[in-house]
């Protein structure tokens, strides 16, 4: 609070004003990919495969009326979804 009524009354900038503010940063390299978030996307996607084909296999088996992509698309949908935002992620 001292400081800027200070500056006020002196109506001039410190001397190392221009230092507080951040001109540009760099980040030389990627951060490594996370092996086990992998590793947990690839189960996933194998527990969805399993998951669609019975879905298609109960659909038809007990004859319900309604599409089986009802249930198997937005399951692929968010999945890919998830998958994509870790994919491209910075």
């Amino acid at each position: 609070m001292f400081a800027d009524l200070l500056r006020l009354i002196n109506r001039r900038p410190p001397v190392d004003y221009e230092r507080g503010f951040v001109r540009s940063v760099r980040v030389s390299e990627k951060p490594p990919r996370n092996r086990r978030v992998e590793r947990l996307i690839a189960i996933c996607w194998a527990i969805i495969v399993v998951k669609s084909v019975a879905v298609v296999w109960l659909f038809g088996h007990y004859h319900v009326p309604v599409s089986s992509l009802w249930v198997i698309a937005p399951t692929v949908v968010f999945a890919a979804l998830c998958t994509l935002v870790y994919a491209l992620r910075d």
